[in-house]
């Protein structure tokens, strides 16, 4: 019988992992497959390991991993597809934002070898504040046009994909990760299924605006070297419209005399030219910042304590 995986990134959860697993369990009990849970802390400061182990010693099926520290989601979720054994892998958040009574779906899709990926995104942001909103769609038109890597609006982390695509991204071992776009530039084929925003079941989201600024931030780095050719041309259109400046400059002091005054102007275009040079600078950074992180070869996370191992498959 074929083996799923279910890798549950975690920070701070202690009271949605019972609400979770009862709902998983319950959601998954006929289906034609057997289940491992993968559970992933991600340094909480809580007991959401102590729920962990709980749960594992009540059922052989659930695994844990704990990292020494705060590694972000990103981490969480390439260390569950490193140490997952199963034929299938799904990933979802542990708030059942993520309904998992759609996984027997997703599942029968990609046992079927029609698709190597099932794949949801929401319809609609219901419960959201509107400018997060805003800015979310926003983010997902901007990286479509400058990227060729297509990410869906709407989508979310909660997939179900096969071995042959698990193994494929686990190839990808950038420090710097930004999962679905990876999950779109590996390719094969993925079958999309929409559902309305939920509410989380307990607790409240990690995410702040910030955070999630700073991921969009990461995601345009990761797949896009446009930002990189607009400082450029930038830099191209200032200095023609200086050298036009200079030459309007000289041939009215000739022509007029005493015509070189203006220095509040002056100031203005100091500033501005200033501005857009410390703009393209900052964004020189951000691509050599993440190069400087990814020359170092850190590891992407560190396990504190486990109760498995990493996959050879």
């Amino acid at each position: 019988m074929s083996v799923i995986s279910i890798i549950v990134p975690c920070y701070n959860e202690e009271k949605a992992v019972p609400v979770f697993y009862k709902a998983a369990s319950a959601a998954l009990e006929n289906i034609d497959a057997d289940i491992e849970y993968i559970f992933v802390d991600d340094g909480s400061s809580d007991n959401t390991v102590n729920e962990f182990k709980k749960l594992a010693s009540a059922d052989k099926r659930v695994k844990y991993i704990s990292f020494s520290r705060n590694f972000g989601k990103e981490a969480g979720m390439y260390a569950g597809m490193k140490h997952a054994h199963g034929d299938y892998v799904v990933i979802m958040d542990i708030d059942l934002q993520d309904p998992p009574e759609l996984i027997p779906k997703m599942y029968d899709l990609v046992k079927s070898g029609e698709y190597d990926c099932a794949a949801t995104r929401r319809v609609n942001r219901v419960g959201e504040a509107k400018l997060r909103s805003f800015f979310a769609r926003c983010f997902y038109k901007l990286i479509n046009k400058i990227s060729d890597t297509e990410i869906v609006d709407g989508a979310r982390d909660f997939r179900l994909m096969s071995r042959k695509m698990v193994n494929s991204i686990l190839e990808l071992s950038e420090y710097n990760r930004f999962s679905k776009g990876i999950f779109s530039w590996v390719g094969f084929k993925t079958k999309w299924l929409k559902y309305e925003n939920r509410e989380r079941s307990v607790g409240e989201t990690k995410w702040s605006f910030w955070k999630l600024f700073k991921y969009s931030i990461e995601g345009i780095v990761s797949f896009s070297t446009v930002p990189l050719a607009v400082s450029s041309v930038c830099g191209v259109l200032f200095s023609i419209i200086a050298l036009i400046g200079i030459i309007f400059v000289v041939v009215r002091q000739l022509i007029w005399g005493g015509s070189a005054y203006g220095w509040a102007s002056l100031i203005c275009i100091i500033l501005l030219v200033s501005g857009v040079q410390l703009l393209c600078i900052g964004i020189l950074g951000q691509y050599l910042s993440r190069t400087y992180m990814e020359s170092k070869r850190r590891p992407i996370f560190i396990v504190k304590e486990s109760n498995t191992e990493e996959t050879d498959r």
